[in-house]
Protein backbone atom coordinates (compact mmCIF):
# COMPACT_ATOMS: atom_id res chain seq x y z
CA UNK A 1 0.00 0.00 0.00
CA UNK A 2 1.07 3.62 -0.81
CA UNK A 3 2.09 6.00 2.05
CA UNK A 4 -1.37 7.93 1.48
CA UNK A 5 -4.44 6.25 0.39
CA UNK A 6 -6.32 6.96 -2.45
CA UNK A 7 -9.81 7.80 -2.80
CA UNK A 8 -9.94 5.51 -6.01
CA UNK A 9 -8.22 2.36 -6.17
CA UNK A 10 -7.01 1.46 -9.86
CA UNK A 11 -5.36 -2.00 -10.11
CA UNK A 12 -5.11 -4.61 -12.46
CA UNK A 13 -2.88 -7.16 -13.55
CA UNK A 14 0.13 -7.55 -16.20
CA UNK A 15 0.63 -10.75 -18.32
CA UNK A 16 -0.33 -12.15 -21.62
CA UNK A 17 -2.44 -13.61 -22.57
CA UNK A 18 -4.96 -12.49 -20.20
CA UNK A 19 -8.47 -11.94 -21.70
CA UNK A 20 -9.50 -14.73 -20.02
CA UNK A 21 -8.51 -13.66 -16.45
CA UNK A 22 -11.26 -13.62 -13.85
CA UNK A 23 -8.79 -11.49 -11.50
CA UNK A 24 -11.40 -8.50 -12.61
CA UNK A 25 -13.99 -9.90 -11.10
CA UNK A 26 -12.34 -10.82 -7.46
CA UNK A 27 -10.85 -7.73 -7.13
CA UNK A 28 -14.28 -5.87 -8.26
CA UNK A 29 -15.54 -7.84 -5.25
CA UNK A 30 -13.61 -7.30 -2.62
CA UNK A 31 -13.21 -3.88 -3.79
CA UNK A 32 -16.97 -3.38 -3.11
CA UNK A 33 -17.23 -6.30 -0.40
CA UNK A 34 -15.15 -3.33 1.88
CA UNK A 35 -16.88 -0.52 0.59
CA UNK A 36 -13.67 1.32 -1.50
CA UNK A 37 -13.93 2.82 -5.11
CA UNK A 38 -12.17 1.41 -7.84
CA UNK A 39 -11.16 -0.85 -10.58
CA UNK A 40 -9.19 -3.45 -11.93
CA UNK A 41 -7.42 -3.61 -15.07
CA UNK A 42 -6.03 -6.05 -17.62
CA UNK A 43 -2.92 -5.29 -18.80
CA UNK A 44 -1.97 -7.08 -21.71
CA UNK A 45 2.11 -7.10 -22.33
CA UNK A 46 3.43 -9.25 -25.19
CA UNK A 47 6.56 -11.40 -23.57
CA UNK A 48 9.40 -9.10 -25.23
CA UNK A 49 7.85 -5.76 -24.43
CA UNK A 50 9.97 -4.61 -22.00
CA UNK A 51 9.19 -1.04 -22.57
CA UNK A 52 5.23 -1.39 -22.02
CA UNK A 53 6.23 -3.03 -18.70
CA UNK A 54 8.52 -0.05 -18.07
CA UNK A 55 5.76 2.30 -18.88
CA UNK A 56 3.16 0.99 -16.78
CA UNK A 57 5.62 0.08 -13.22
CA UNK A 58 6.45 4.49 -14.26
CA UNK A 59 2.60 4.74 -13.37
CA UNK A 60 2.77 2.86 -10.33
CA UNK A 61 5.38 5.18 -9.63
CA UNK A 62 3.18 8.72 -10.15
CA UNK A 63 0.25 6.78 -8.47
CA UNK A 64 -2.04 6.50 -11.45
CA UNK A 65 -1.98 2.73 -10.84
CA UNK A 66 -1.75 1.62 -7.05
CA UNK A 67 -1.04 -2.24 -6.75
CA UNK A 68 -0.55 -4.62 -9.92
CA UNK A 69 -0.25 -8.27 -10.25
CA UNK A 70 1.99 -10.17 -12.28
CA UNK A 71 1.16 -13.53 -14.53
CA UNK A 72 2.56 -15.60 -16.91
CA UNK A 73 4.98 -14.65 -18.45
CA UNK A 74 6.09 -11.72 -16.47
CA UNK A 75 6.81 -12.88 -13.30
CA UNK A 76 10.38 -13.33 -13.65
CA UNK A 77 11.42 -10.75 -16.13
CA UNK A 78 9.65 -7.70 -14.39
CA UNK A 79 12.48 -8.31 -11.35
CA UNK A 80 14.70 -6.69 -12.83
CA UNK A 81 12.32 -3.66 -12.67
CA UNK A 82 11.36 -3.02 -9.62
CA UNK A 83 13.38 -0.91 -6.87
CA UNK A 84 13.13 -3.97 -3.94
CA UNK A 85 11.96 -7.39 -3.09
CA UNK A 86 10.47 -8.76 0.07
CA UNK A 87 12.06 -11.73 1.35
CA UNK A 88 9.38 -14.40 -0.13
CA UNK A 89 9.84 -12.75 -3.54
CA UNK A 90 13.49 -12.90 -3.56
CA UNK A 91 13.55 -16.43 -2.05
CA UNK A 92 11.08 -17.26 -4.64
CA UNK A 93 12.90 -15.61 -7.42
CA UNK A 94 9.39 -14.87 -8.94
CA UNK A 95 6.99 -11.82 -8.10
CA UNK A 96 3.10 -11.84 -8.66
CA UNK A 97 2.14 -8.13 -6.38
CA UNK A 98 3.38 -4.82 -7.25
CA UNK A 99 2.98 -2.08 -4.92
CA UNK A 100 4.67 1.56 -4.17
CA UNK A 101 6.01 1.67 -0.84
CA UNK A 102 8.17 4.47 0.95
CA UNK A 103 9.35 5.56 -2.45
CA UNK A 104 10.05 2.03 -4.05
CA UNK A 105 8.55 -0.23 -6.34
CA UNK A 106 8.28 -3.36 -3.92
CA UNK A 107 7.97 -6.76 -5.78
CA UNK A 108 5.98 -9.54 -3.75
CA UNK A 109 4.55 -13.02 -3.65
CA UNK A 110 1.43 -13.98 -2.38
CA UNK A 111 1.47 -17.44 -4.72
CA UNK A 112 2.77 -19.39 -2.35
CA UNK A 113 0.57 -18.90 0.58
CA UNK A 114 -2.22 -18.87 -1.73
CA UNK A 115 -1.41 -22.27 -2.97
CA UNK A 116 -0.27 -23.61 0.37
CA UNK A 117 -3.90 -22.45 2.34
CA UNK A 118 -5.77 -24.35 -0.41
CA UNK A 119 -3.62 -27.43 -0.89
CA UNK A 120 -4.58 -27.94 2.57
CA UNK A 121 -8.16 -28.68 1.32
CA UNK A 122 -7.03 -31.30 -0.96
CA UNK A 123 -4.43 -33.17 1.56
CA UNK A 124 -5.55 -32.63 4.58
CA UNK A 125 -5.73 -35.84 6.74
CA UNK A 126 -4.90 -37.45 3.39
CA UNK A 127 -1.86 -39.48 4.62
CA UNK A 128 -2.18 -39.75 8.37
CA UNK A 129 1.33 -39.23 10.01
CA UNK A 130 3.38 -40.24 7.09
CA UNK A 131 6.99 -39.09 7.87
CA UNK A 132 7.51 -37.86 4.54
CA UNK A 133 5.63 -36.48 2.17
CA UNK A 134 6.74 -35.90 -1.65
CA UNK A 135 5.25 -33.83 -4.79
CA UNK A 136 5.63 -34.22 -8.30
CA UNK A 137 5.79 -30.83 -9.97
CA UNK A 138 5.22 -30.54 -13.73
CA UNK A 139 7.02 -27.23 -14.93
CA UNK A 140 9.53 -25.11 -14.00
CA UNK A 141 8.40 -21.27 -14.34
CA UNK A 142 7.53 -18.74 -12.03
CA UNK A 143 4.08 -20.72 -10.24
CA UNK A 144 6.51 -23.68 -9.95
CA UNK A 145 8.75 -21.80 -7.24
CA UNK A 146 5.72 -20.60 -5.54
CA UNK A 147 4.99 -24.05 -5.05
CA UNK A 148 8.47 -25.42 -4.57
CA UNK A 149 8.96 -22.78 -2.05
CA UNK A 150 5.82 -23.76 -0.17
CA UNK A 151 6.33 -27.46 0.07
CA UNK A 152 9.72 -26.96 1.22
CA UNK A 153 8.77 -24.33 3.76
CA UNK A 154 6.26 -27.31 5.16
CA UNK A 155 8.85 -30.08 5.27
CA UNK A 156 8.23 -31.68 1.68
CA UNK A 157 10.36 -32.95 -0.59
CA UNK A 158 9.78 -32.13 -4.37
CA UNK A 159 11.31 -33.51 -7.34
CA UNK A 160 10.46 -31.06 -10.52
CA UNK A 161 10.32 -32.08 -13.68
CA UNK A 162 10.20 -30.49 -17.31
CA UNK A 163 11.00 -31.45 -20.70
CA UNK A 164 14.05 -29.29 -20.78
CA UNK A 165 15.87 -31.00 -17.93
CA UNK A 166 17.96 -28.12 -17.57
CA UNK A 167 15.39 -25.68 -16.34
CA UNK A 168 14.56 -27.99 -13.62
CA UNK A 169 17.97 -28.62 -12.75
CA UNK A 170 18.25 -24.62 -12.35
CA UNK A 171 15.75 -24.25 -10.26
CA UNK A 172 16.24 -27.20 -7.77
CA UNK A 173 20.02 -25.47 -7.65
CA UNK A 174 18.29 -22.31 -6.39
CA UNK A 175 16.78 -23.21 -3.08
CA UNK A 176 18.63 -24.38 0.08
CA UNK A 177 16.87 -28.00 1.30
CA UNK A 178 18.52 -28.33 4.85
CA UNK A 179 15.35 -30.27 5.97
CA UNK A 180 14.32 -31.92 2.25
CA UNK A 181 15.05 -33.07 -0.69
CA UNK A 182 15.09 -31.00 -3.85
CA UNK A 183 15.54 -33.12 -7.11
CA UNK A 184 15.20 -32.84 -10.43
CA UNK A 185 14.43 -35.53 -13.14
CA UNK A 186 13.96 -36.00 -16.54
CA UNK A 187 10.54 -35.73 -18.60
CA UNK A 188 10.34 -39.53 -19.83
CA UNK A 189 8.19 -42.38 -18.99
CA UNK A 190 11.50 -44.31 -17.53
CA UNK A 191 12.06 -42.02 -15.15
CA UNK A 192 9.22 -41.18 -14.08
CA UNK A 193 7.14 -44.88 -14.01
CA UNK A 194 10.25 -45.88 -11.65
CA UNK A 195 9.67 -42.89 -9.13
CA UNK A 196 5.34 -43.09 -9.05
CA UNK A 197 5.17 -45.30 -6.11
CA UNK A 198 7.24 -42.51 -4.30
CA UNK A 199 4.71 -39.47 -4.94
CA UNK A 200 1.99 -37.96 -2.62
CA UNK A 201 0.80 -35.02 -4.66
CA UNK A 202 1.35 -34.07 -8.08
CA UNK A 203 0.65 -30.63 -9.14
CA UNK A 204 1.39 -29.28 -12.54
CA UNK A 205 2.63 -25.91 -12.93
CA UNK A 206 2.37 -25.78 -16.53
CA UNK A 207 0.03 -24.00 -19.43
CA UNK A 208 -1.13 -26.91 -21.16
CA UNK A 209 -4.73 -27.73 -20.92
CA UNK A 210 -5.57 -23.84 -20.17
CA UNK A 211 -8.38 -22.14 -22.52
CA UNK A 212 -6.27 -19.73 -23.94
CA UNK A 213 -3.36 -22.08 -23.68
CA UNK A 214 -1.93 -25.51 -26.34
CA UNK A 215 -4.69 -27.81 -25.18
CA UNK A 216 -4.26 -32.10 -24.06
CA UNK A 217 -2.69 -32.94 -21.11
CA UNK A 218 0.77 -32.27 -19.82
CA UNK A 219 0.84 -36.12 -18.18
CA UNK A 220 2.97 -38.68 -20.57
CA UNK A 221 0.57 -40.44 -22.50
CA UNK A 222 0.26 -43.97 -21.42
CA UNK A 223 2.19 -43.37 -17.88
CA UNK A 224 0.03 -44.28 -15.24
CA UNK A 225 -1.02 -42.29 -12.21
CA UNK A 226 0.52 -42.79 -8.68
CA UNK A 227 -1.70 -45.04 -6.70
CA UNK A 228 -1.75 -42.69 -3.35
CA UNK A 229 -1.27 -39.51 -4.98
CA UNK A 230 -3.69 -36.37 -5.56
CA UNK A 231 -3.93 -34.23 -8.51
CA UNK A 232 -3.61 -30.40 -7.85
CA UNK A 233 -3.87 -28.36 -11.49
CA UNK A 234 -2.81 -24.79 -11.29
CA UNK A 235 -5.41 -23.98 -14.02
CA UNK A 236 -8.67 -22.82 -13.02
CA UNK A 237 -10.15 -22.08 -16.80
CA UNK A 238 -11.34 -24.58 -17.83
CA UNK A 239 -12.72 -25.61 -14.48
CA UNK A 240 -11.66 -29.43 -15.00
CA UNK A 241 -8.74 -29.78 -17.50
CA UNK A 242 -7.85 -32.95 -19.38
CA UNK A 243 -4.87 -34.06 -17.14
CA UNK A 244 -7.91 -33.70 -14.12
CA UNK A 245 -10.37 -35.71 -16.07
CA UNK A 246 -7.73 -38.27 -16.41
CA UNK A 247 -6.38 -38.34 -12.56
CA UNK A 248 -10.02 -38.84 -11.36
CA UNK A 249 -10.66 -41.81 -14.00
CA UNK A 250 -7.62 -43.30 -12.31
CA UNK A 251 -9.05 -42.88 -8.80
CA UNK A 252 -7.09 -39.89 -8.13
CA UNK A 253 -8.53 -36.91 -6.04
CA UNK A 254 -8.19 -33.10 -7.51
CA UNK A 255 -8.48 -29.90 -7.25
CA UNK A 256 -7.99 -26.91 -9.84
CA UNK A 257 -6.37 -23.55 -8.98
CA UNK A 258 -9.26 -21.46 -8.43
CA UNK A 259 -8.95 -21.12 -4.75
CA UNK A 260 -5.11 -20.44 -4.64
CA UNK A 261 -5.89 -17.82 -7.05
CA UNK A 262 -8.81 -16.19 -5.26
CA UNK A 263 -6.27 -16.82 -1.98
CA UNK A 264 -3.37 -14.77 -3.67
CA UNK A 265 -5.36 -12.04 -5.22
CA UNK A 266 -6.62 -11.67 -1.50
CA UNK A 267 -3.37 -11.25 -0.01
CA UNK A 268 -2.34 -8.83 -2.49
CA UNK A 269 -5.23 -7.02 -2.43
CA UNK A 270 -4.80 -6.76 1.94
CA UNK A 271 -1.36 -5.42 0.42
CA UNK A 272 -2.32 -2.84 -1.75
CA UNK A 273 -5.61 -1.59 0.49
CA UNK A 274 -4.86 -2.87 4.12
CA UNK A 275 -8.40 -4.76 4.03
CA UNK A 276 -8.70 -8.05 4.29
CA UNK A 277 -11.65 -10.41 2.57
CA UNK A 278 -12.68 -13.41 3.11
CA UNK A 279 -12.63 -15.93 0.33
CA UNK A 280 -15.97 -17.10 1.03
CA UNK A 281 -16.93 -13.57 -0.24
CA UNK A 282 -15.60 -14.37 -3.90
CA UNK A 283 -17.97 -15.69 -5.64
CA UNK A 284 -17.37 -16.86 -9.45
CA UNK A 285 -19.62 -17.98 -12.04
CA UNK A 286 -16.84 -20.14 -14.41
Amino acid sequence: MSDLTPSTFNLGLIGYPISNSVSPQIHSTALKEVGLDGEYKLYPIEPDDKQGLVDLLTKVRIAEIHGLNVTIPHKQNVMLLLDELTPTAEAIGAVNTIAFKDDKLVGDNTDANGFWNDLQILVHGRHGKARKLKALILGAGGSARAVTYALLKHGWDVAISTRRIEQAEELAQQFPTPNSQLTAISYDAPTLHSLLPTFHLIVNTTPVGMTSHPQGSPWIEGLPFPPKAALYDLIYNPTETQLMKDAVQAGLPVRNGLGMLIGQALLSFEIWTGHKVPADKIDLNL
